[in-house]
């Protein structure tokens, strides 16, 4: 009995720790999800640039005077007045330009016509429509001064579409009163471009305008084709005989001395973007300078304008084009030539720096990263060395100091790697946003890298969280 007792007493068995793998891999991979994105979130994002290859034109943009050899044509007769031609067009001879009724009753009629919008063709609607699309896209505030000249611009070419089909539709009244002397048909008497307007320029010269001459904002014109009404002697129109025209603007004595060597030079129009070619000459005017641009076509697209904003197309700069943002300034221990070393079997520039340990002195052979170099130095910084630091010649006691000369380079920050690594750049030419920087340069920038786009906000061997 006391043997079954004894052997009755009963010990728990203690299970073994068992550990689920699936549940540690998930908890490890939260644990990465979850610093990452604290990461992220608490590190400063750099927005990266991909090089590419680029022009930058070194364009000037200035506003210029026009010149052209204008004749102003003078009514005859007195009476109501009507205008058949569109302003800017070519006339050629016998064309009727405008019509004078001395009696006022064809005019009358004319007019009372006209106001009949209903006879307008496609075509013609289409051609107003293109007039006022080509206003609107290229109006700046600056010109605010044009928008009275358009609006009459288009009333005009609307009235005198519309005059042309009622003088047509009235030809049987038209030839009897020509015939009594009431109605006068004025036709040209040579070819050449019809304008509505008069400004006192008429006569300007290349050799006689004055300097106030390109100031518009003084400047008026009177429109002619708006008037029901004349008196003989009266300007009527005026003709542009020639497709040979100027326009004059004011440079400054640098751009002058730039382009005394040559006398061609390709143009834009900024008004509709279209491009010529003008040869020029430099002219000087009580110690001013001045570009005469002069022109044997496209005339008749700009006849209307007294004032026109061109752009000088100097010079075109290709190379890697880089945002100004991304370029930023490191500086550089800049160390001798003879200094560096390079072993048997490797092709890298190393130094050997002097190190002491009391009373006994050690070199240490270190290869720090070159980012430039000239004729008789390279540039490195204070990764593998500091300043103060002595390094030795090979096969000489002879030593130099590093930081004995500094100098600072113009670079951007290559993040191709995961981290920052700075690559000197040497700037062709820069404008307000953009720098064109020379290709393949033994320690630059090549095409396609991926640079920090602020160049303030990365520092040499960063991790770049992208």
């Amino acid at each position: 009995m006391n043997f079954l007792a004894k052997n009755n007493k009963i010990v728990k068995y203690k299970k073994p720790l068992s550990i689920n793998i699936g549940v540690v891999i998930f908890a490890i991979i939260i644990i990465y999800v979850l610093f990452n994105l604290f990461v992220y979130l608490t590190s400063d994002q750099i927005a990266e640039y991909e090089v590419q290859q680029g022009t930058i034109a070194t364009n000037n943009i200035y506003k210029g005077l026009i010149i052209r050899d204008e004749e102003i044509v003078n009514t005859d007769q007195s009476g109501l007045i009507n205008y058949y031609l569109r302003n800017g067009s070519r006339a050629s001879v016998n064309d009727v330009i405008y019509s004078v009724d001395t009696d006022g009753s064809i005019s009358n009629e004319i007019t009372s016509a006209s106001k009949d919008g209903s006879t307008l063709s496609t075509a013609e609607l289409n051609s107003l429509s293109e007039k006022i699309d080509t206003f609107t896209s290229t109006y700046h505030p600056n010109d605010f001064y044009d928008v009275y000249s358009f609006k009459n611009d288009i009333n005009s070419q609307l009235s005198q579409t519309l005059n042309t089909t009622a003088l047509n539709d009235l030809s049987d009244q038209v030839n009897t009163a020509i015939g009594n002397g009431t109605f006068f048909k004025n036709t040209t008497a040579t070819p050449g471009i019809v304008l509505y307007y008069v400004d006192g320029f008429e006569g300007l010269t290349v050799d006689s305008f004055t300097p106030d001459k390109l100031d518009p904002t003084t400047y008026s014109k009177t429109t002619l084709n708006t008037r029901t009404e004349v008196a003989a002697g009266d300007p009527a129109y005026k003709l542009v005989k020639s497709e040979d025209w100027n326009i004059i603007i004011s440079i400054s004595s640098s751009l002058a001395d730039q382009l005394i060597e040559d006398n061609y030079i390709k143009v834009r129009f900024c008004k509709d973007n279209q491009t010529a070619n003008a040869t020029y000459s430099i002219l000087k005017k009580d110690d001013n300078y001045y570009l005469n641009l002069a022109f044997t076509n496209s005339m008749v697209r700009y006849a209307s304008e007294r004032y026109m904003n061109v752009e000088l197309l100097l010079d075109e700069q290709s190379g890697l084009k880089i945002p100004n943002s991304a370029i930023t300034e490191k500086d550089f221990y800049a160390v001798p030539k003879e200094y560096f070393t390079q072993g048997d079997d490797s092709s890298d520039y190393s130094l050997l720096v002097q190190t002491s340990n009391g009373d006994k002195k050690s070199v240490e052979l270190v290869t720090p990263t070159i980012y430039y170099e000239t004729d008789t130095a390279f540039y490195i910084d204070d990764e593998t060395v500091k300043s103060g630091d002595s390094v030795v010649k090979n096969d000489s006691s002879s030593t130099y100091t590093i930081g004995t000369d500094t100098a600072t380079l113009q670079g951007v920050y290559n993040i191709n790697k995961g981290y920052a690594v700075f690559k000197q750049i040497n700037i062709i030419y820069q404008n307000e946003e953009y720098a064109i920087v020379e290709t393949g340069t033994a320690y630059g920038v090549a095409l396609y890298d991926h640079i920090a786009l602020d160049g303030s906000k990365v520092q040499e061997d960063q991790l770049i969280i992208k």
